[in-house]
């Protein structure tokens, strides 16, 4: 088992077999760009005001029946409140016409009769559907949370489902399950069947992306590999994320939508022939001549002759008989690894909220709504091919918190921009999400190579489970947008701008070797430098001296 890549090496590193199955995975990934993010359109509130039940009433009259607000330092129709209609009807019957009438005199009233909803930008959306405003309005970021909580849940149990049933078997059950989800879907007829289904949706679309990321790792050649794990699957991601814009611009309405979506992965029927299982996978289940056909059947398409013997079935055994002594708690045991854990988690829920805050925020921006999502998914390629480039030679420590502070500062930018200037606006929202793009790609890196290899997995586990909080957050930090537009701005920098400040704390990584045990693990810097005490021993004085590298810490006794 440790000897895979060695015992595997005959197969080469570009051969037909490892370039296929690196453009299948990839394509893939698409499908997670055009489905993560569908709820922007379908979840969009459109134009809206009270509805005026009455014919009686003259146009003059009909217009003036919904009162003016000031929303954000702008003077609007209300969306959730009328003139009382019969007041209005009297005033219209007995002749009166609006410019004769004191309008602030007239008692309001909620709209008891409905809304009318603008068919300009969207013919139909949830809300629009199942009149998810005024009072409801909460429940659009609560929809959009539903599908973050499925994400939760898909990267608790993912992992398991597919060490026990294998990868390729848990990433072609949770690619078709996600099709059918959508599907059924966009049959709901209620707010909360959505909702429940949606969580559904985000359970098997963390699976898929996540499965389909293990395998990959699993099955390429060490070359493909690197380039699959750092830009591939980030790129093609972007590549459905930049179609979804166009797709929901030519369908717009919400249900045809998610069936055009779901109808769209039949595509990849084929996979269920062209992906194999992992060789690796079956390797930890001993299952050594199962691993041997496909390796076999990989000579064959890379058209290299095979060894008689490939892997040693007493050593495969063994590693298959070994189970890990590390738990959860291992993550929290000692107080240095608690305070990595802490600093970490911290920074994967900042980045969270903001990166995910400002992709679900393209529709409230200013402007066509499916330009500002193709906007929003563009600005995504630079980031992940210069973080990319910048991680090959920069220190981790600095850069992240650079990217940190470049997302977080522009978002703070924002409400300094006069209304005038909204194009100038959009672009330092495009920066900021340029800076959380980068920052995401960085901290994945990061941490991994913080954590020992022994508890590398659970590190990274319970730092993915952070973000998902991050990211359910994110719909709520949105919708206080509701009040007052700069507010989540305010927030999203304010946290990303802390935890660069926490960032700091955290050991550098750059060019240090990976720690393989606790003991060989970096601790974090101390908030308080200590160069020196003296501590009383009898009659004896001993001054201990603590010095600092790199986030080690050692103690020399004079």
């Amino acid at each position: 088992m440790g000897n895979y890549d060695e015992d595997t090496a005959f197969l080469g590193q570009k051969g037909p077999f490892f370039v296929i199955l690196f453009f299948l995975l990839n394509a893939v990934y698409i499908s997670t760009g055009l489905h993560s993010l569908y709820i922007v359109f379908v979840g969009a509130s459109p134009s809206h005001h009270c509805r005026i039940a009455d014919a009686n009433l003259s146009e003059e009259w009909l217009k003036a029946s919904i009162p003016n607000e000031m929303v954000n330092g702008k003077l609007q129709p209300s969306q959730c409140w009328r003139y009382r209609l019969e007041t209005v009807r009297g005033l219209c019957a007995q002749g009166y016409s609006p410019p004769e009438v004191n309008l602030t005199d007239i008692t309001l009233e909620k709209c008891v009769d409905g809304w009318s909803y603008s068919t300009d930008v969207y013919r139909s959306t949830i809300v629009s559907e199942w009149d998810l405003v005024c009072d409801s309005e909460w429940r659009v970021p609560f929809a959009t949370s539903t599908l973050y909580m499925g994400y939760l849940l898909g990267s608790l149990v993912s992992g398991q489902l597919s060490d026990r049933f294998g990868r390729r078997k848990v990433f072609l059950a949770s690619l078709a399950a996600e099709a059918l989800v959508m599907l059924a879907q966009s049959f709901a007829d209620s707010w909360l069947l959505f909702c429940v289904l949606y969580f559904f949706v985000g359970t098997v679309q963390i699976s898929l992306y996540i499965t389909a990321f293990v395998l990959g790792s699993e099955v390429l050649s060490k070359s493909l590999r690197v380039f699959f794990t750092t830009l591939g699957a980030s790129l093609h991601y972007c590549i459905g994320y930049m179609l979804l814009p166009w797709i929901a611009s030519a369908v717009r309405d919400w249900r045809s939508l998610l069936r055009v979506l779901s109808g769209l992965t039949v595509v990849y029927i084929p996979l269920w022939w062209l992906i194999p299982e992992s060789p690796r996978w079956l390797l930890s289940q001993g299952r050594v001549l199962e691993s041997e056909a496909i390796v076999r059947e990989a000579a064959k398409k890379n058209k290299v002759a095979a060894p008689e013997v490939i892997f040693n079935q007493s050593e495969v055994k063994e590693a298959a008989s070994q189970n890990s002594k590390y738990s959860v708690l291992d993550v929290l045991r000692t107080s240095d690894i608690r305070k990595t854990t802490f600093l970490c988690l911290l920074l994967w829920m900042a980045i969270n909220v903001g990166y995910f805050g400002l992709s679900l925020n393209t529709t409230n921006l200013s402007g066509d709504p499916f330009l500002n999502c193709f906007l929003s998914a563009v600005t995504e390629v630079p980031a992940y091919i210069v973080s990319t480039l910048l991680l090959k030679s920069c220190p981790r420590r600095p850069v992240l918190s650079a990217f940190l502070v470049i997302g977080g500062g522009f978002l703070l930018l924002v409400q300094l921009i006069p209304e005038s200037l909204q194009t100038l606006a959009l672009a330092l929202e495009m920066a900021g999400k340029f800076g959380f793009t980068m920052s995401f790609c960085v901290v994945y890196i990061y941490t991994a190579e913080l954590y020992p290899t022994v508890l590398r997995n659970l590190g990274i586990g319970m730092c993915s489970s952070a973000a998902r909080i991050g990211s359910i957050t994110a719909p709520y930090v949105i919708f206080l947008g509701t009040f007052n537009k700069y507010l989540p701005y305010i927030l999203m920098g304010s946290l990303t701008i802390a935890s660069s400040i926490a960032n700091v704390f955290l050991p550098e990584t750059f060019g240090k070797v990976l720690p393989e045990t606790l003991e060989q693990m970096q601790k974090c810097k101390r908030f308080i430098r200590r160069d020196k005490c003296t501590l009383e021993e009898g009659k004896r004085t001993v001054i201990v001296k603590e010095e600092k590298f790199d986030g080690y810490t050692a103690g020399i006794n004079e």
